[in-house]
Protein backbone atom coordinates (compact mmCIF):
# COMPACT_ATOMS: atom_id res chain seq x y z
CA UNK A 1 0.00 0.00 0.00
CA UNK A 2 2.75 2.63 1.06
CA UNK A 3 4.58 1.55 -2.26
CA UNK A 4 1.39 1.78 -4.26
CA UNK A 5 1.06 5.42 -2.81
CA UNK A 6 4.47 6.50 -3.27
CA UNK A 7 4.15 5.81 -7.00
CA UNK A 8 1.23 7.28 -7.76
CA UNK A 9 3.16 10.80 -5.94
CA UNK A 10 6.27 9.91 -8.14
CA UNK A 11 3.94 9.67 -11.32
CA UNK A 12 2.44 12.89 -10.30
CA UNK A 13 5.70 14.35 -9.78
CA UNK A 14 7.29 13.56 -13.20
CA UNK A 15 3.93 14.47 -15.29
CA UNK A 16 4.18 18.15 -12.96
CA UNK A 17 8.09 18.57 -13.90
CA UNK A 18 7.38 16.96 -17.42
CA UNK A 19 4.67 19.47 -18.39
CA UNK A 20 2.04 16.65 -19.56
CA UNK A 21 2.36 15.32 -22.72
CA UNK A 22 -0.77 16.32 -24.16
CA UNK A 23 0.52 20.11 -23.69
CA UNK A 24 3.34 19.35 -26.15
CA UNK A 25 3.91 21.67 -29.32
CA UNK A 26 6.52 23.04 -30.96
CA UNK A 27 6.82 25.96 -28.71
CA UNK A 28 6.12 23.73 -25.36
CA UNK A 29 9.22 21.42 -27.06
CA UNK A 30 11.38 24.49 -27.41
CA UNK A 31 11.07 25.79 -24.05
CA UNK A 32 11.67 22.11 -22.52
CA UNK A 33 14.57 22.06 -24.79
CA UNK A 34 15.64 25.95 -23.13
CA UNK A 35 15.11 24.49 -19.75
CA UNK A 36 17.17 21.53 -20.27
CA UNK A 37 19.93 23.44 -21.49
CA UNK A 38 19.94 26.22 -18.32
CA UNK A 39 19.84 23.45 -15.58
CA UNK A 40 23.00 21.53 -17.39
CA UNK A 41 24.88 24.09 -16.74
CA UNK A 42 27.87 22.56 -14.64
CA UNK A 43 28.80 24.66 -12.05
CA UNK A 44 24.93 24.85 -10.89
CA UNK A 45 25.73 21.12 -9.93
CA UNK A 46 29.13 21.74 -8.81
CA UNK A 47 27.66 24.24 -6.63
CA UNK A 48 24.56 22.34 -5.39
CA UNK A 49 27.28 19.48 -4.42
CA UNK A 50 29.06 22.01 -2.66
CA UNK A 51 26.29 22.96 -0.62
CA UNK A 52 25.13 19.44 0.06
CA UNK A 53 28.64 18.47 1.88
CA UNK A 54 28.57 21.81 4.28
CA UNK A 55 28.41 21.51 7.65
CA UNK A 56 25.40 23.44 8.32
CA UNK A 57 23.81 23.71 12.11
CA UNK A 58 22.75 20.86 13.41
CA UNK A 59 18.96 22.45 13.49
CA UNK A 60 19.20 23.77 10.00
CA UNK A 61 20.37 20.43 8.64
CA UNK A 62 17.59 18.34 10.65
CA UNK A 63 15.23 20.58 8.73
CA UNK A 64 16.13 20.80 5.54
CA UNK A 65 16.45 16.85 5.86
CA UNK A 66 13.16 16.57 7.43
CA UNK A 67 11.21 18.92 4.69
CA UNK A 68 12.92 17.08 1.85
CA UNK A 69 11.70 13.59 3.77
CA UNK A 70 8.33 15.22 3.32
CA UNK A 71 8.80 16.69 0.23
CA UNK A 72 9.61 13.41 -2.17
CA UNK A 73 7.65 10.84 0.66
CA UNK A 74 11.28 9.20 1.61
CA UNK A 75 10.60 5.96 3.47
CA UNK A 76 13.00 6.19 6.32
CA UNK A 77 12.29 2.40 7.69
CA UNK A 78 15.33 0.38 6.44
CA UNK A 79 17.74 3.36 6.65
CA UNK A 80 20.60 2.11 8.67
CA UNK A 81 21.29 4.88 10.95
CA UNK A 82 18.84 7.92 12.39
CA UNK A 83 18.64 11.67 11.13
CA UNK A 84 20.80 12.83 13.58
CA UNK A 85 24.31 10.30 12.55
CA UNK A 86 24.48 12.87 9.13
CA UNK A 87 26.42 15.54 9.39
CA UNK A 88 25.55 16.86 5.88
CA UNK A 89 22.92 16.55 3.68
CA UNK A 90 25.26 14.39 1.33
CA UNK A 91 25.69 12.18 3.87
CA UNK A 92 21.85 12.09 4.18
CA UNK A 93 21.09 11.61 0.04
CA UNK A 94 23.67 8.70 0.43
CA UNK A 95 22.31 6.88 3.04
CA UNK A 96 23.00 3.29 3.72
CA UNK A 97 20.39 0.51 4.39
CA UNK A 98 20.41 -1.93 7.49
CA UNK A 99 21.75 -5.44 6.64
CA UNK A 100 18.76 -7.63 5.29
CA UNK A 101 16.78 -4.41 3.90
CA UNK A 102 17.08 -5.35 0.72
CA UNK A 103 16.98 -9.53 -0.23
CA UNK A 104 18.39 -10.92 -2.80
CA UNK A 105 16.48 -13.13 -5.42
CA UNK A 106 17.80 -16.30 -4.18
CA UNK A 107 17.69 -18.24 -8.30
CA UNK A 108 20.98 -19.03 -9.66
CA UNK A 109 19.55 -17.93 -13.01
CA UNK A 110 18.41 -14.43 -12.39
CA UNK A 111 19.89 -11.06 -12.86
CA UNK A 112 18.53 -8.55 -10.38
CA UNK A 113 18.12 -5.03 -10.39
CA UNK A 114 21.04 -3.34 -9.16
CA UNK A 115 18.92 -0.39 -8.05
CA UNK A 116 15.91 1.04 -6.08
CA UNK A 117 13.99 2.31 -9.58
CA UNK A 118 11.39 3.28 -11.89
CA UNK A 119 11.80 0.68 -14.98
CA UNK A 120 11.74 3.58 -17.55
CA UNK A 121 12.50 1.14 -20.49
CA UNK A 122 13.11 -2.31 -20.77
CA UNK A 123 14.06 -4.95 -23.64
CA UNK A 124 16.39 -6.92 -25.96
CA UNK A 125 18.72 -4.93 -27.65
CA UNK A 126 18.46 -4.84 -31.66
CA UNK A 127 21.58 -5.86 -33.78
CA UNK A 128 21.35 -1.84 -34.89
CA UNK A 129 21.86 -0.94 -31.48
CA UNK A 130 19.57 1.89 -30.99
CA UNK A 131 18.18 1.96 -27.62
CA UNK A 132 14.95 3.54 -26.43
CA UNK A 133 15.26 6.45 -23.97
CA UNK A 134 11.61 7.28 -24.18
CA UNK A 135 8.96 7.25 -26.76
CA UNK A 136 10.36 9.28 -30.16
CA UNK A 137 13.47 9.36 -28.40
CA UNK A 138 16.77 6.82 -28.78
CA UNK A 139 20.44 6.59 -27.90
CA UNK A 140 23.25 4.71 -29.49
CA UNK A 141 25.10 1.73 -27.63
CA UNK A 142 28.37 2.37 -28.68
CA UNK A 143 28.26 5.77 -28.09
CA UNK A 144 26.82 5.32 -24.39
CA UNK A 145 29.82 2.93 -23.76
CA UNK A 146 32.06 5.35 -25.17
CA UNK A 147 33.46 2.23 -27.95
CA UNK A 148 31.33 0.91 -30.91
CA UNK A 149 33.34 -2.19 -30.68
CA UNK A 150 32.40 -3.28 -27.30
CA UNK A 151 28.70 -2.41 -28.17
CA UNK A 152 28.96 -5.30 -30.45
CA UNK A 153 29.14 -8.15 -27.76
CA UNK A 154 25.17 -6.94 -26.33
CA UNK A 155 23.69 -6.56 -29.26
CA UNK A 156 20.52 -9.59 -28.95
CA UNK A 157 21.30 -9.20 -25.45
CA UNK A 158 18.85 -7.76 -23.04
CA UNK A 159 18.94 -3.76 -21.22
CA UNK A 160 16.65 -1.64 -18.81
CA UNK A 161 16.94 1.98 -18.02
CA UNK A 162 16.30 2.33 -14.29
CA UNK A 163 15.70 5.45 -12.96
CA UNK A 164 16.01 6.74 -9.07
CA UNK A 165 14.05 9.11 -8.56
CA UNK A 166 14.97 11.61 -5.45
CA UNK A 167 13.00 9.47 -3.19
CA UNK A 168 14.86 6.58 -3.62
CA UNK A 169 18.47 4.90 -2.08
CA UNK A 170 20.70 6.17 -4.14
CA UNK A 171 23.33 3.22 -3.77
CA UNK A 172 24.18 0.84 -6.46
CA UNK A 173 24.73 -2.54 -6.37
CA UNK A 174 26.21 -5.86 -8.69
CA UNK A 175 23.15 -7.18 -10.55
CA UNK A 176 25.47 -10.55 -10.83
CA UNK A 177 28.06 -12.92 -9.66
CA UNK A 178 31.20 -12.03 -11.89
CA UNK A 179 34.52 -10.02 -11.90
CA UNK A 180 34.59 -6.53 -12.86
CA UNK A 181 37.10 -6.64 -16.20
CA UNK A 182 37.25 -2.53 -16.58
CA UNK A 183 35.50 0.93 -15.71
CA UNK A 184 35.70 3.96 -17.58
CA UNK A 185 34.68 7.56 -16.84
CA UNK A 186 32.82 9.65 -20.27
CA UNK A 187 33.08 13.36 -19.58
CA UNK A 188 30.00 15.21 -20.64
CA UNK A 189 26.70 16.99 -19.73
CA UNK A 190 24.71 17.17 -16.81
CA UNK A 191 21.34 16.91 -18.34
CA UNK A 192 18.31 16.05 -15.63
CA UNK A 193 17.35 12.77 -16.66
CA UNK A 194 13.57 13.58 -16.07
CA UNK A 195 11.24 12.87 -18.68
CA UNK A 196 10.80 17.04 -19.71
CA UNK A 197 15.09 16.64 -20.70
CA UNK A 198 14.42 12.55 -21.83
CA UNK A 199 11.81 13.87 -24.62
CA UNK A 200 13.77 17.08 -25.26
CA UNK A 201 17.08 15.62 -25.23
CA UNK A 202 17.98 13.03 -28.25
CA UNK A 203 20.86 10.66 -26.97
CA UNK A 204 20.74 12.09 -23.46
CA UNK A 205 22.06 8.99 -21.53
CA UNK A 206 25.06 8.66 -24.14
CA UNK A 207 25.61 12.57 -23.97
CA UNK A 208 25.59 13.35 -20.02
CA UNK A 209 28.55 12.25 -17.91
CA UNK A 210 28.88 8.55 -17.02
CA UNK A 211 31.14 6.22 -15.79
CA UNK A 212 30.37 2.40 -17.47
CA UNK A 213 31.74 -0.61 -15.04
CA UNK A 214 32.33 -4.03 -17.29
CA UNK A 215 31.30 -7.61 -16.25
CA UNK A 216 32.63 -10.99 -17.15
CA UNK A 217 29.75 -13.68 -15.43
CA UNK A 218 29.86 -17.04 -15.27
CA UNK A 219 26.25 -17.33 -15.79
CA UNK A 220 25.20 -14.40 -18.15
CA UNK A 221 28.89 -13.65 -20.40
CA UNK A 222 29.18 -9.62 -20.46
CA UNK A 223 27.95 -7.63 -18.81
CA UNK A 224 28.21 -3.94 -18.62
CA UNK A 225 26.65 -1.05 -15.84
CA UNK A 226 26.11 1.91 -16.54
CA UNK A 227 26.40 4.86 -14.17
CA UNK A 228 24.43 8.29 -15.75
CA UNK A 229 25.13 11.53 -14.57
CA UNK A 230 22.92 14.03 -14.22
CA UNK A 231 21.68 17.77 -12.84
CA UNK A 232 23.16 17.71 -9.04
CA UNK A 233 24.72 14.74 -9.87
CA UNK A 234 28.23 15.54 -10.52
CA UNK A 235 30.31 12.88 -8.55
CA UNK A 236 29.94 8.96 -9.35
CA UNK A 237 31.64 7.38 -6.20
CA UNK A 238 33.17 3.92 -7.14
CA UNK A 239 33.01 1.33 -3.90
CA UNK A 240 35.32 -1.46 -5.21
CA UNK A 241 38.11 1.08 -5.73
CA UNK A 242 40.73 3.61 -4.52
CA UNK A 243 41.62 4.39 -7.85
CA UNK A 244 38.85 5.45 -9.65
CA UNK A 245 40.35 7.60 -12.55
CA UNK A 246 40.61 11.11 -13.63
CA UNK A 247 36.90 12.08 -13.49
CA UNK A 248 37.98 14.92 -14.17
CA UNK A 249 39.41 14.48 -17.56
CA UNK A 250 38.11 15.99 -20.72
CA UNK A 251 38.49 13.16 -22.99
CA UNK A 252 37.28 8.64 -21.75
CA UNK A 253 39.58 7.34 -19.29
CA UNK A 254 39.57 3.47 -18.84
CA UNK A 255 41.14 1.78 -15.72
CA UNK A 256 42.09 -1.64 -16.07
CA UNK A 257 43.04 -3.72 -12.64
CA UNK A 258 45.61 -6.11 -12.91
CA UNK A 259 43.56 -8.85 -11.80
CA UNK A 260 39.66 -9.33 -12.16
CA UNK A 261 38.29 -7.91 -9.06
CA UNK A 262 35.81 -10.93 -7.89
CA UNK A 263 32.58 -9.73 -7.00
CA UNK A 264 28.92 -10.73 -6.12
CA UNK A 265 25.26 -10.46 -6.50
CA UNK A 266 24.32 -7.73 -4.27
CA UNK A 267 27.40 -6.29 -3.45
CA UNK A 268 27.84 -2.31 -3.43
CA UNK A 269 29.05 -1.09 -6.61
CA UNK A 270 29.30 2.60 -6.01
CA UNK A 271 26.51 5.34 -5.46
CA UNK A 272 25.01 8.73 -7.08
CA UNK A 273 24.60 12.23 -5.10
CA UNK A 274 20.68 12.85 -5.72
CA UNK A 275 18.78 10.60 -7.99
CA UNK A 276 19.97 9.67 -11.84
CA UNK A 277 19.59 6.52 -14.22
CA UNK A 278 21.51 3.25 -14.29
CA UNK A 279 21.51 1.41 -17.97
CA UNK A 280 22.16 -2.22 -17.41
CA UNK A 281 23.06 -4.33 -20.41
CA UNK A 282 23.43 -8.03 -20.28
CA UNK A 283 24.75 -10.29 -23.52
CA UNK A 284 22.94 -13.33 -22.67
CA UNK A 285 20.18 -13.62 -25.23
CA UNK A 286 18.45 -15.95 -24.04
CA UNK A 287 17.40 -14.27 -20.86
CA UNK A 288 13.34 -13.56 -20.37
CA UNK A 289 11.79 -10.84 -17.70
CA UNK A 290 11.43 -11.90 -14.31
CA UNK A 291 7.83 -10.79 -14.40
CA UNK A 292 8.99 -6.98 -14.28
CA UNK A 293 7.03 -4.58 -16.56
CA UNK A 294 8.26 -1.05 -18.03
CA UNK A 295 7.03 1.89 -15.96
CA UNK A 296 7.50 -0.65 -12.56
CA UNK A 297 9.05 0.24 -9.47
CA UNK A 298 11.36 -2.44 -8.32
CA UNK A 299 13.43 -2.70 -5.00
CA UNK A 300 17.13 -3.32 -5.59
CA UNK A 301 17.96 -7.67 -5.57
CA UNK A 302 14.68 -7.82 -7.14
CA UNK A 303 15.00 -10.06 -9.95
CA UNK A 304 15.10 -8.43 -13.57
CA UNK A 305 15.41 -11.90 -15.82
CA UNK A 306 15.71 -14.90 -15.54
CA UNK A 307 17.10 -17.94 -17.78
Amino acid sequence: MEQARADRFQRLLDHLMSGGVRLRSPVVATMERIVAELVSVRALSHTTGHLADLRLPRQVLERAMLAYIRAYDVDMSDVAEPLSAFETFNAFFTRALRPGARPIDPGENTIVSPADSRVHEMGRVPTHGMLEQVKGRRYRLGALLGDEGEAGAFREGVYANLYLSPRDYHRVHCPVDGHILSWRHIPGRLYPVNNLAMRAIDGLYATNERVVVHFDSPGFGRVALVFVGATNVGRITLSFTDQPGAWNSRGPTTVTPREPIAIARGDELGMFNLGSTVVLLVADPKLVPASVLAGEHVAMGRGLWRR
